[in-house]
Parts: C-alpha cells; structure tokens; sequence
C-alpha cells in the first residue's frame, strides 16, 4: 500500500515539485519550532582550585537567554563550598539561609528565619525541579558537589528578565532572560545569542579567569601591610554584564606564623565580601562559630582576646577558648536606603604563654583553612 502511494505521488507530482512542497514542509517545521521548543540547558554552580583553596563563588555564566518555557539546570562543581540558587520575588527581603549553614531560629542567635515558607525548595536537601515565574520565590536546598544529588533545574514559563542569587554569597549572582516567540511579546527574539557549547566555553574560561586572578602569597601580604605579626584572608570581586561573582581565597597567609610570648598576632579580613572567623579548638558548634567567644572590643572597632593558657585556646568550647565571630567587610551601600556601618574585619589577640596554638576559621574549615601560631 505504501508503495502504491508512492507511485500516485510520483505520477501527479513532478520531482522538482515533490522537492519544493517538502523544502516548504521543513522549512516551515523550522520558523515554528522555538515556538514548541521546551530545551533545558545546563550551567554550573561554583569552582574551586585542586587543593580547595581558592573558591570561585560564582555561578558559571551567570548569564543566558532561553525562551519562555524552556528550564535551566544548575549543576554544583565544588566539593565541599556550599551553595543555593535561588530566585527571590521582585523585592523580596533576602531570607537567611537554613540550618546548618545558616542560623537556628530564635534565641541566642536572633528572631526566627522564615527560609522554608519565605522561599520553599523541592526538597529540603535534596535538588528537585521548581517552576518560577517572578510570582514567588524558589530556591534548592544548601548543596554542593559532594551531596546527591547535587543539580537544581527550574523551569521558566513566563518571558521576563530574572536575578537568581547565591543565598551564602552575597556577590554571587546571575541573570536569566526568557524571551518569548510571540512577534507581538515585548520580550520577542527570533533567535538566540548563544548555544550550549558557548555556554559551556564561557563557563570554563569565567572559572579559569576568576581562578587564576590572584598574587602570590608573598604578593598579598605586601599588599596590606599594618603590623609586623598580621595574618591576613583575601578575595577578590569580579563582574560580568549578568551581575557579580568573586574569588575567595580560603587561606590564613601565612599559614603559620612564628612570634615571642607576650606579643600580638592581627588577624585583619581583607576580602571585600567573604566573611571569616578566628576560631580555636574542635568542638566548634555553629552558636559558637556566629557569636563571640572571650573577645571585647577595642577603640577602633576591632576585636580583642587573649591566650593565658594553652586550655584556653586550643580545647575551645563554647564558655572557653576563642572565637572571633563573623570577620567581614560592610554590605555595599545603596541610594536611598541607610549607610551601613563600618565592617569588623579585625581581631588582635596577644598570646602570653609559649606553645603551638591551631586555629581555623569555622566556616571554611573543611576547605582547609586552618592556620598556627608558634610562641617562642
């Protein structure tokens, strides 16, 4: 029968004409196709150099156009760095990240933190696919590329211009343009700039660039010079025209420093968005890496403590020891709301008993920041 069929088409049609009606038919398939088309492309979440130390806090490009109806899907690359994609409602108040990356609800660290209602995952530490449409926020869960599974797809059925954000990083951030098919849509595009691939290109050379964007350790220690025994943490902002992201180098430089009984060590956080503790001992617990520990504060607004005692410093609790609380530089100020006050980027503490005394900052431990102070 279909032979037969063939054969009808071939008497009535010429094969000039056979070949005009079916460069007609796919040419035709081919003006309405973005019009069906549901693509999910793919973008990364976050690199890191081999030894964990340096932290590219960015989403890899943080920026795509799609069109409307099509899905993004966020893949996590660091092994331990936690991050969220998250998309906020137009002015939205940025919501507190979860337990345990974030703080508990209620006393003693503050008023309860609305993450779960204010902006509902999938699944609470899981990823999951979410649908946004500027309507209401959507976030994944805290994950990084040592959890399972550790991807996040979201689902863009409304044409508009949307920031999506990194709930731990302040600077890292992204933008998303669904363009729509529609000729008569304010937000219409016949085609697309970028493909997959270039997608990919831009994401390995945007992760190299931030990377590779650092002195060396010698370097950085020149470049902030106040105190013979100052330990200092560093990272730098880069930006694209989709929005913020930066380095964070997640070292004490140096690492180890060698003083006498009865001097001070200046630890100062020069990063200009990462925060960081100073924090003694094992037994950290996340009240003790967000509040201050045996520390006063100095004329200049830098924090103080001291080491009498080798019990006071290296077996830390959350009655002994020490711990710095949040190092960081202020939030960036913004036209028509209050001027923030000064960061507390500085704590001092004098150690007046000889020994070995490790250190670390509790929020980026597991990255291997950890540093020593040898009192002669």
């Amino acid at each position: 029968m279909v032979h037969t069929h063939k054969r009808l088409l071939g008497k009535r049609f010429g094969s000039t004409q056979i070949a005009y009606i079916f460069g007609s038919m796919l040419l035709l398939t081919l003006l309405i196709a973005p019009q069906s088309a549901r693509a999910q492309w793919s973008l990364k979440v976050g690199a890191e150099s081999p030894d964990e130390a340096k932290q590219a806090d960015a989403f890899l490009p943080n920026e795509i156009w799609i069109y409307s109806g099509d899905s993004i899907q966020w893949t996590w690359q660091t092994k331990r760095e936690p991050h969220t994609v998250t998309l906020l409602k137009p002015g939205q108040t940025r919501p507190t990240p979860p337990p345990p990356v974030g703080p508990p609800s209620g006393p003693p660290i503050g008023p309860p933190f609305y993450f779960g209602s204010q902006c509902p995952s999938p699944n609470p530490y899981e990823g999951g696919t979410a649908t946004y449409d500027g309507s209401a926020c959507v976030s994944s869960a805290v994950l990084n590329g040592g959890t399972a599974p550790s991807n996040f797809t979201v689902i863009f059925p409304k044409a508009g211009n949307y920031k999506f954000v990194c709930l731990l990083h302040t600077n890292q951030i992204g933008t998303v343009h669904v363009l729509s098919t529609e000729p008569a849509s304010p937000f219409y595009a016949a085609s697309l700039p970028y493909t997959q691939s270039e997608y990919d290109e831009q994401a390995r050379e945007q992760a190299e660039n931030i990377l590779k964007d650092t002195d060396n350790l010698e370097q950085e220690v020149r470049d902030f010079p106040r105190s013979k025994n100052e330990v200092l943490m560093v990272g730098q902002v880069a930006a694209t025209g989709g929005g913020r992201q930066y380095l964070a180098i997640v070292r004490f430089f140096p690492e180890t420093i060698y003083i006498h009984k009865g001097e001070t060590v200046e630890f100062t956080n020069a990063d200009p968005t990462e925060p960081h503790t100073v924090t003694s001992g094992t037994s950290d617990t996340l009240v003790n890496d967000m509040a201050r520990v045996n520390v006063s504060t100095e004329a200049d607004g830098a924090r103080r403590a001291k080491v009498d005692s080798d019990s006071n410093f290296e077996n830390a609790s959350p009655t002994k020891g020490v711990n710095s609380g949040f190092l960081q530089a202020a939030p960036e100020d913004l036209a028509g709301r209050a001027q923030s006050l000064p960061g507390t980027t500085r704590i001092r503490i004098t150690f007046n008993v000889a020994g070995t005394f490790p250190y670390h900052c509790a929020l980026h431990d597991l990255d291997g920041m950890r540093g020593t102070v040898v009192v002669k």
